[in-house]
């Protein structure tokens, strides 16, 4: 723990509020796969895991841990080939767009990056969002210049939960997976950490997941990543 130099953190639902933010921009794409219906548009946001009696996203689901190419393999199971993939790269110019835009910091933030920044840790992002948008969110959130590195689905051969951000950002960074922690609110991002062997795999219960879903996978449960200096300072001062 002593020896912990670097964080990778998840996005959506750990540095961004995942309900706030999303739901809209997943309604408009579901209207536009029902082309206007209400009802169907409905169905397909269900299909993707919102649930519209707690209001809010199923943890593990595939709108709170898959990629964009997963949604539209889900709502479009007819599109292949080369309509398939024009199909995802219009997800994720609409994405990049407003889900930057739309983007609401979970409180305290920007606050806590800021303290782990001055501690002198590396920073970075590993999220199923695109490359581009989690670079938009991180500069519309105003800590981009916090972190050293920002890694999508499309930035490696296999994103989430296969280890591939891990190797990137240690290559980047010149730490071993030992060195990092990773920080998530679905067991996408603790499974990332268990296969990439990081030192401490933290899960957040300020997304989409539970304490339930997370324990299992994780070395410790915060409530959010404001409580997570204040682990690191204890853990290296024992």
């Amino acid at each position: 723990m002593a020896d912990i130099k670097g964080i990778l953190f998840d996005k959506d639902g750990t540095l961004v509020d995942f309900h706030a933010t999303w739901f809209a921009v997943g309604d408009v794409l579901a209207l536009e796969a029902a082309t206007g219906d209400r009802e169907r548009a409905n169905g397909l946001m269900d299909m993707a895991g919102f649930d519209f009696i707690e209001h809010r996203f199923r943890p593990d689901s595939v709108f709170a841990a898959g990629t964009n190419a997963d949604i539209v393999g889900l709502w479009y199971p007819r599109l292949t080939g080369d309509a398939r993939q024009a199909m995802v790269d219009a997800f994720d110019r609409f994405a990049v767009e407003n889900g930057a835009a739309r983007s609401v910091a979970l409180p305290g933030c920007h606050e806590a990056i800021e303290a782990l920044h001055a501690a002198g840790l590396r920073l970075g992002v590993a999220t199923n969002d695109s490359t581009s948008g989690a670079e938009r969110t991180l500069v519309a959130l105003g800590i981009a210049q916090m972190f050293d590195a920002a890694y999508g689905y499309d930035a490696v051969a296999n994103p989430k939960p296969a280890p591939d951000t891990i190797h990137a950002f240690c290559d980047f960074t010149g730490l071993r997976p030992s060195q990092l922690a990773m920080v998530g609110d679905n067991r996408h991002d603790l499974e990332m950490a268990r296969a990439g062997g990081v030192g401490l795999a933290v899960g957040v219960l300020s997304g989409t997941g539970t304490r339930q879903t997370l324990s299992p996978l994780a070395d410790v449960v915060l409530d959010s990543i404001v409580d997570l200096p204040g682990l690191l300072a204890e853990r290296k001062a024992s």
